[in-house]
């Protein structure tokens, strides 16, 4: 800062400026303008100094206030778009702390495998056309979420599922939407579906977006069969998410998303079952297995029938059993009798360990003892005395 004996007065200046370079703009000193033009900029950067310093000091040494970036916000709460793989973190992991992992309830990917395999036959047959469908991902999210994020337009198709009595959602996007009609009403192969936005769907294009629908509900169908027999009922086909709603926005649901690929066609389906239409089969659906038949093994099973039925089982002949007092069983001695109250006539019990099979009576058979099975034994039979 300067002092006041040495304040410059801003006309005074100029007019010194001007009168060094001569009133018309050109240099005759350019170095004591370059100082004059130093010295200019250095008080004025000395009144911005002070007076934020003033302001500093009126305010008690208060800094000043950080503002954050968007990216610095997003890993705040826990959206970082760059690292979907990364574990979620966060406001968003304690918003999302309700939810199940669709990976607890490992068969849904067998399942949902079993489905990939049969809608590619049969869209193939329907479509009359080469058609690729691959499984995208399966995931868990709420069902408000989701419907929040379905890009529009869009048809959103209705199911029952009739034996778990409850609902679940397909969603079929614009692409395919265009695709499916362009192949079915015999459009050019090789040539991108024409898309026409800002229109409702036609009564004609809902109507064969109807038939794929039922088609691909057949088959998850037979996807589920040999899990549990569930039929899968065509309900109702809606273009707004909000007249779609078949479950409580904060309700869990796993969406499993199916890419669908016709040569240069194709689009995106969506399928959505909430676990409360899962909850009948949770039981079956958390079961470890092997394979596709869903943990049974036909050949192990042959191969311990046939094993079963070579094994050895040892069998007892009961001819007659008493009850006596433990002084009694001590006061037999070598040559003591037991008098046994069987006939020839009575029934003699088989067992087999501790369980009573057959029953039969005595004879003899050449050198050998005997006996000819009667009937099958009474669950709890009465002990002879």
């Amino acid at each position: 800062m300067t002092s006041p004996s040495e304040e410059i007065d801003d006309d005074a200046l100029a007019a010194e400026l001007e009168a060094s370079t001569g009133g018309d703009g050109e240099d005759d000193n350019g170095e004591d303008q370059d100082g004059l033009a130093d010295e200019w900029e250095a008080m004025m950067e000395d009144d911005g100094n002070g007076s934020v310093g003033d302001d500093t000091a009126a305010g008690g040494g208060r800094e000043a206030t950080r503002v954050l970036n968007q990216d610095e916000i997003d890993s705040l709460l826990g959206f970082d778009e760059d690292h979907e793989d990364v574990e979620k973190s966060g406001i968003e992991s304690i918003l999302s702390s309700q939810l199940v992992s669709y990976e607890r309830l490992p068969m849904l990917e067998v399942v949902f495998d079993r489905l990939v395999r049969l809608m590619s036959t049969s869209l193939r047959n329907f479509t009359s056309d080469n058609v690729e469908v691959n499984l995208d991902n399966i995931a868990s999210i709420r069902f408000g979420d989701y419907l929040n994020s379905i890009p529009l337009p869009a048809m959103l198709s209705v199911f029952k599922a009739e034996e778990w009595d409850n609902f679940g959602l397909i969603t079929v996007d614009s692409s395919l939407i265009y695709s499916i009609i362009d192949v079915l009403l015999g459009g050019r192969r090789g040539a991108a579906a024409t898309r026409i936005e800002g229109r409702p769907y036609t009564t004609i294009e809902r109507s064969l977006v109807e038939r794929m629908v039922h088609v691909m509900l057949a088959d998850l169908s037979a996807a589920f069969e040999p899990l549990s027999p569930v039929t899968f009922r065509f309900d109702r086909l809606e273009t707004s998410p909000r007249f779609a709603t078949i479950s409580r926005p904060s309700n869990a649901a796993i969406v499993t998303r199916l890419r669908i690929d016709m040569e240069d066609r194709g689009g995106r389906l969506e399928l959505l079952i909430p676990y409360a239409t899962l909850e009948p089969v949770r039981e079956l659906l958390l079961q470890m297995f092997m394979g596709e038949k869903f943990g049974r093994d036909s050949i192990w099973e042959t191969h311990l029938a046939e094993e079963l039925w070579m094994t050895e089982v040892d069998l007892e002949a009961v001819i007659d059993s008493q009850i006596m007092r433990l002084s009694e069983v001590f006061d037999l001695k070598v040559g003591s009798r037991i008098m046994l109250s069987a006939t020839p006539d009575t029934d003699i019990i088989l067992n087999c360990g501790d369980i009573p099979m057959y029953t039969g009576r005595m004879g003899r058979r050449g050198n050998k003892i005997a006996i000819q099975i009667v009937n099958r034994a009474p669950k709890n039979p009465q002990s002879q005395s």
